[in-house]
C-alpha cells in the first residue's frame, strides 16, 4: 500500500475568516497621530527577535518587521503564492492567491483569486477560509479549484524553546487532495521580490520630536526599494532547490539590512521543478505568468546579474505534479531570512539570537533552509504537543483557547529584540516594545500583567528582562528633557529610581533607559513595586530554585524601595501620589494614598521580606558576579520592611476602605470605583503572601468593580472601564483613561475574579473583550484601549498578553 500523507487537522478553536471578506465597520484609531494600518492583519511569521513577516486573510504579504523595532505595513504583490490547475481533458486555470489586485496596476497580466466560488452563476459560496492559532495559520481554498488545497504556515515556536524559537524561518506546507475521479495536474508557484538591503534606517541620526499626544517619536525611513546590487542565485542541492537572494557587499563587515533571503522547496522524480531567476516585479508580470497560466511551467531562466540603480528584480519557483483520483500530496516551501545585525543609534550594533546557531556573516540563509526542510515535521509535532493539553481542556471555551494562543503573536511582532548570548547574558538580552505608538521596550508597569505569558512559557527570557532592570536601577542620566504632559523640565533618570522602560530602538536599549518623556517617570509610585513583585513572581514560577536570580536583583530591590519610600511625605509608611499623573494610568491624577499604588507597595514589601528571608537562608551567594551585602545588613533591611509594613497596612485600610470598596485615593474626594484598585492583593495572593486587606473587603470590592465597571458600563458589552462611579456613570465624561476599556487590565481583573471564586463573571468579561478585538478588525494588533464609540488607542500592545494570567488562575482553580 502506498503511503498517503494525512490531511491537515485545523484546530476548531482557531480564529477564522472567509478569504478576502472585509469589515463593515472596523474600529478606527482614537487619535490621528496613533498608528492605524486598517484591519488586514494576519498572524506573523518568524522567530523571536529575528524579524517577522505577516500574511493577511486576503493572502498578501503585508507586514515587514525585519528591522529590529521598526514597523512597515504595505502589501508587496510580487511576494506571492500562485496555483495552476488542469484536470485531465479540461481547461486550465491559474490564480495568484491574493483577493486584492495591486492598486497601481502592476502585474496586470496576473489573475487574482476571487472572493466567491466558481460554481453556479451568482454563487454566494466563499472561496476559502483563513485560520489562525499562533504560531500556526492556514489558508483553505474552496469552490474554485477542483483540487482541495490547504496551505499551513508556521515558524518553530513552542514553550521552553530557546533555540528554534529564535529562527528567522517560515514553513509553508501545501496539501493537495484530489476528490474527483480524474487525474489533476497542479503547479504551485512562489514568487519573491529581492528586498535585501531595504530594512535599515536611511536616516542615521533621526530627529526625535514630540507628537500631539505628548509622546516622543523619531524619524524612520527604510531603504524601501533600494535594490541596487541585488542578485538572485539559483541553487540545486540534492533534492533541495531554490533561490538565494543576495546583494553585492562593499566591505567584509556585515551591516544592518545586509544578508540574504532564501526560498526553497523539494523535488523528486514524480514532480517537475521550474524557475525564473530574474524577472521585473514592477511590470505586468507576463515573464512568469504567461507560461505558468498556460501549463504551470516557467522558462528555467538563470541570471545573476546585479540590479542596476533604480531596477527591481524578483525570482520565481514552481513545482508541478499530477494527483491521481483520491490521492493526496504534500509540498513544503521554506522562506528564510538572514539579517544578522540590528543597529540602534549609529554605531551600536547587536547580533541577533539566531546567530548563536547559524553564524554571523549573513551567508547562512541556505543553511536555515536545509534545517527547516529536515526538521519542519518535528517542529510541528513540538507545537502540537505544547498546545494539546490546553486544546483538550473541555471546560475551556473555544474563543478563550483561540485568544490565549493568538495573543502570543506580539512576541514575534512587537518589534522584538533577542540578542546573541554573552558571558553576562547567557540567554541573550530580550525586549518587546510597549507598542508601536509608544516605541520603547518592556515598560515595567505594563508588563506587570503583560509579562505573564513570557514568565510562564519562556521564563529565562522574562528573567533576562528583569535582570536588565536590576542593572539599570542604580544608574543615572542627568540629561534634561521637556515633559510632554505639562512642559516641565526634568532629568531623564535619577539614580535608584526604577526606570519605566529599557530604552528605544533609536538609542541603546538596556543601556539608555526611561525613553518615554510624556511623564517624569522618576516620580512614579508604582514602578519599584512592580519590579519587586515581578522578581519574586518569576522566582516562584521557576520552581523557587533560582537563588542566583534573587541575589542578582537584591541590591536593586533595596535601592528601589528606599527611593520610593522617599515619597512618603507624612511618614505613615505609604508613599503618596501627588502632582502630575505618576503611575501606569498616566493621564489620571491620584492624590494622597491611592488604592492602586498603595496596594502594590504593601505587596512589594511582603515580597521583599520573603526574598530577604530566602537569601539569609542561602548565604553567601554562589555566583561571583553579584554584589554581596553583609548578612546583618540583609536582616536589618528585612526588619525595616516589616516595620514599614506594620505601620502602612492599617493606614491603607483606614484611609481608603469605605465599607464597599477601596476609594481611588485619600485626598481627591472622588467616589470613582477603580477597576484595578486591588492589583496588590491579587499579586500577594498569587505569590502565597499574607493578604494585604481582609478577605471580605477583597470580595466586596471585586463585586463592586464587576457591577459598576463592567455590568453598568454599556451593559457589559465592551469590558470593564478603568473607573466609573458606583452607578456606572462617568465622573468626568471627557476623561481619557477612566472611560477606556484596557484589554490587559481586563485580563488582569478577570484573573483576580477567578482567584476569588468568580469564574463565570471572569469569563463573561474576558469574552466581551476578546470579542471587541477579534470581531472588529483588531486581530494581531490588539490595542491597549477600546472606547464605547468604536475607537482604539495604542495597537500591538504588550499588556494584552495578560490573558495568560487568566489561564493560570483557571488552571490553579482546577487543580
Amino acid at each position: 500500500m502506498i503511503y498517503q500523507p494525512p490531511r491537515p487537522k485545523i484546530p476548531e478553536c482557531s480564529w477564522q475568516r472567509p478569504l478576502g471578506l472585509g469589515w463593515d465597520n472596523p474600529y478606527t484609531v482614537r487619535y490621528p497621530s496613533n498608528l492605524d494600518d486598517g484591519p488586514w492583519h494576519g498572524m506573523p511569521l518568524g522567530g523571536f527577535g529575528a524579524g517577522c513577516i505577516g500574511r493577511s486573510p486576503r493572502g498578501d504579504f503585508n507586514l515587514w518587521h525585519l528591522d529590529g523595532g521598526e514597523h512597515i505595513f504595505t502589501s508587496l504583490p510580487p511576494c506571492q503564492f500562485s496555483v495552476f490547475e488542469q484536470p485531465e481533458h479540461s481547461q486550465p486555470m491559474a490564480y495568484a492567491l491574493c483577493t486584492q489586485p495591486p492598486e497601481d496596476g502592476k502585474l496586470g497580466s496576473w489573475q487574482w483569486y476571487p472572493t466567491q466560488g466558481k460554481g453556479e452563476e451568482n454563487s454566494s459560496e466563499v472561496s476559502g477560509h483563513y485560520y489562525a492559532l499562533y504560531p500556526r495559520s492556514w489558508f483553505t481554498y474552496e469552490n474554485v479549484f477542483q483540487t482541495e488545497l490547504t496551505c499551513e504556515q508556521f515558524s518553530p515556536i513552542w514553550a521552553g524553546c530557546y533555540q528554534e524559537s529564535s529562527y528567522p524561518v517560515a514553513v509553508f506546507e501545501w496539501t493537495a487532495h484530489n476528490p474527483t475521479d480524474t487525474p489533476i495536474t497542479v503547479s504551485i508557484m512562489l514568487t519573491w521580490q529581492n528586498m535585501v538591503g531595504w530594512f535599515t534606517n536611511a536616516i542615521k541620526n533621526p530627529e526625535v520630536r514630540v507628537r500631539d499626544d505628548g509622546s516622543p517619536v523619531y524619524e524612520y525611513q527604510p531603504r524601501w526599494g533600494d535594490s541596487t546590487g541585488n542578485l538572485n542565485q539559483w541553487v540545486v542541492d540534492h533534492y533541495r532547490v531554490g533561490f538565494v537572494l543576495d546583494r553585492v557587499r562593499l566591505g567584509d563587515e556585515i551591516k544592518e539590512g545586509e544578508g540574504q533571503l532564501c526560498l526553497a522547496t523539494v523535488t523528486n522524480p514524480s514532480m517537475e521543478v521550474f524557475y525564473h531567476g530574474r524577472w521585473n516585479p514592477v511590470g505586468d508580470g507576463a515573464e512568469v505568468w504567461d507560461t505558468f497560466a498556460t501549463d504551470g511551467s516557467l522558462v528555467d531562466h538563470q541570471d545573476e546579474t546585479p540590479a542596476a540603480p533604480g531596477e527591481q528584480i524578483a525570482c520565481a519557483i514552481a513545482i508541478r505534479f499530477t494527483i491521481r483520483p483520491g490521492k493526496t500530496r504534500k509540498i513544503p516551501f521554506i522562506l528564510a531570512w538572514d539579517f544578522p545585525v540590528t543597529e540602534f543609534k549609529l554605531g551600536i550594533n547587536y547580533y541577533r539570537r539566531y546567530t548563536d546557531f547559524f553564524g554571523r556573516n549573513g551567508n547562512n540563509g541556505w543553511s536555515m533552509v536545509r534545517t527547516a526542510l529536515k526538521h519542519h515535521d518535528l517542529w510541528r509535532e513540538k507545537i502540537e504537543s505544547w498546545q494539546e493539553p490546553v486544546l483538550n481542556q473541555q471546560d475551556l471555551p473555544n474563543w478563550f483557547k483561540m485568544a490565549l494562543f493568538n495573543e502570543l503573536y506580539l512576541l514575534t511582532d512587537g518589534g522584538t529584540l533577542w540578542t546573541a548570548a554573552t558571558e553576562l547574558d547567557p540567554i541573550g538580552q530580550f525586549g518587546v516594545l510597549e507598542c508601536l505608538d509608544y516605541r520603547w521596550y518592556e515598560s515595567l508597569d505594563v508588563r506587570l500583567y503583560g509579562s505573564f505569558a513570557l514568565a510562564m512559557l519562556w521564563p529565562k527570557l522574562d528573567k533576562a528582562v528583569l535582570e536588565a532592570f536590576a542593572r539599570a536601577i542604580p544608574t543615572s542620566d542627568e540629561t534634561l528633557r521637556i515633559i510632554g504632559y505639562n512642559q516641565a523640565q526634568a532629568v531623564r533618570k535619577i539614580a535608584d529610581a526604577t526606570p519605566h522602560d529599557l530604552g528605544a530602538p533609536n538609542e541603546h536599549p538596556w543601556q539608555q533607559t526611561n525613553y518615554t518623556s510624556y511623564q517624569d517617570c522618576n516620580q512614579w509610585k508604582d514602578l519599584a513595586s512592580d519590579f519587586v513583585l515581578q522578581v519574586y513572581r518569576d522566582f516562584i514560577f521557576y520552581s523557587a530554585t533560582d537563588i542566583d536570580f534573587l541575589w542578582e536583583c537584591w541590591s536593586s530591590i533595596v535601592k528601589a524601595l528606599a527611593y520610593l519610600k522617599g515619597f512618603d511625605q507624612d511618614g505613615d509608611g505609604i508613599p503618596e501620589n501627588y502632582g502630575a499623573p505618576d503611575q501606569t494610568f498616566d493621564d489620571w491624577r491620584l492624590q494622597g494614598v491611592s488604592a492602586y499604588c498603595g496596594g502594590l507597595w504593601l505587596a512589594a514589601l511582603e515580597s521583599a521580606i520573603a526574598i530577604g528571608e530566602i537569601l539569609t537562608k542561602n548565604y553567601p551567594p554562589t555566583s561571583p558576579l553579584v554584589e554581596v551585602p553583609e548578612l546583618d545588613s540583609i536582616q536589618d533591611t528585612i526588619d525595616c520592611y516589616r516595620q514599614w509594613l506594620a505601620q502602612a497596612m492599617p493606614i491603607y485600610q483606614e484611609k481608603l476602605w469605605n465599607g464597599q470598596y477601596y476609594q481611588l485615593d485619600s485626598e481627591s474626594g472622588s467616589d470613582v470605583v477603580m477597576a484595578d484598585q486591588l492589583c496588590g492583593q491579587f499579586y500577594a495572593q498569587l505569590l502565597g503572601l499574607p493578604d494585604i486587606v481582609p478577605p471580605e473587603c477583597t470580595l466586596s470590592a471585586l463585586k463592586t468593580v464587576y457591577d459598576a465597571c463592567f455590568l453598568k458600563f454599556h451593559q457589559g458589552q465592551l469590558g470593564a472601564a478603568n473607573g466609573v462611579r458606583p452607578d456606572g456613570t462617568p465622573e468626568d465624561p471627557d476623561a481619557t483613561h477612566p472611560m477606556e476599556v484596557w484589554t490587559g487590565i481586563n485580563f488582569g481583573l478577570a484573573a483576580f475574579l477567578i482567584q476569588q471564586g468568580m469564574k463565570d463573571e471572569a469569563l463573561g468579561m474576558t469574552e466581551a473583550v476578546v470579542g471587541q478585538v477579534y470581531d472588529h478588525g483588531l486581530q494581531f494588533r490588539t490595542p491597549e484601549a477600546i472606547t464605547a464609540v468604536g475607537t482604539f488607542r495604542a495597537s500591538h500592545y504588550l499588556r494584552a498578553m495578560g490573558i495568560w494570567a487568566v489561564y493560570l488562575m483557571l488552571k490553579n482553580n482546577t487543580n
